[in-house]
């Protein structure tokens, strides 16, 4: 299937505005610009290293520079209207508005304990929405509204435990000695079909879940890497839904990759190396 020449276009610049977002977030020795909150007291409090209050806080950072990016491209930015829709931003062609890119911040911290590798992130529901295409149920435009589904990823390492004092108040004057809660930002953009895994991203909801090793999720070489979106598509719609018998007579529900290949007669070679290589190293 030839690629989309405007979705292409899309990508390609905004991949090039990414490498530009360290001058935004990072000092010179890559510490997060963000130092806490203040009061009208002029009293600075550390951030916690909750997950969520970092991601929030960093989309809050970034906004600026995707406004921009959406004027010098010739696009408008229509946010969520609620907090648990699907996307996080959706870029409307100012001229064109059939023409719609779903954009989805995600950030992850790395594994201290497992170089290379970082704690991963979930890519969006499976559920209603993504199986039925024209549902407004928790999406902004229906799924099928939008001509590529992207992800801006940020990547960062956690400072130690012992470096942040989450009770601890600053005065304004001393804001450069404050210890920043995360560093070493890597940014990537990439669409969310390149870097899914064929697990959920969580226990009890319907998530997709991504891959964990860094240079593959940079890179866009998840698990449907090789067979393409359709695959993707085709695979997390009927997750969980399809029973196969094993030789030995047992019936089970379809939950892995490579049994939803060979059911569906498509080229095992294609995902075997790679989900091999990943369950090896401990993460799926």
């Amino acid at each position: 299937m030839a690629e989309n020449p405007i979705k292409a276009a899309f990508a390609r610049k905004f991949r090039e505005y990414v490498e530009t977002f360290n001058n935004h977030v990072a000092a010179a020795d890559g510490q997060w610009t963000i130092k806490g909150f203040i009061d009208i007291y002029k009293n600075v409090y550390t951030i916690s290293c909750d997950t969520k209050i970092v991601s929030k806080i960093l989309e809050i950072h970034l906004f600026p520079q995707l406004l921009k990016f959406a004027e010098d491209n010739g696009y408008r930015i229509v946010l969520a209207d609620h907090q648990n829709y699907y996307p996080d931003i959706t870029f409307v062609h100012a001229t064109d508005n059939k023409i719609k890119f779903a954009v989805d911040f995600k950030t992850t911290y790395r594994k201290p304990d497992m170089p290379g590798y970082c704690n991963g992130f979930t890519l969006g529901s499976h559920g209603k929405y993504f199986t039925d295409r024209t549902s407004r149920k928790n999406i902004q435009f229906p799924y099928n509204d939008y001509s590529g589904h992207f992800c801006l990823g940020i990547i960062y390492t956690r400072s130690a435990s012992t470096d942040i004092d989450e009770t601890a108040a600053f005065n304004l004057d001393k804001l450069q000695s404050i210890p920043s809660v995360i560093k070493d930002f890597q940014f990537f953009f990439v669409e969310k079909w390149q870097i899914a895994s064929d697990k959920s991203g969580s226990g009890n909801t319907a998530n997709i879940g991504s891959i964990t090793k860094i240079p593959e999720i940079i890179e866009g070489k998840g698990m449907f890497c090789q067979l393409g979106e359709p695959w993707f598509d085709d695979y997390w719609m009927n997750y969980g839904k399809i029973t196969i018998r094993n030789a030995a007579g047992e019936t089970k529900k379809i939950s892995n990759l490579h049994d939803f290949v060979t059911y569906r007669s498509g080229d095992v070679a294609k995902i075997t190396r790679r989900t091999n290589s990943t369950r090896k190293k401990g993460v799926l």
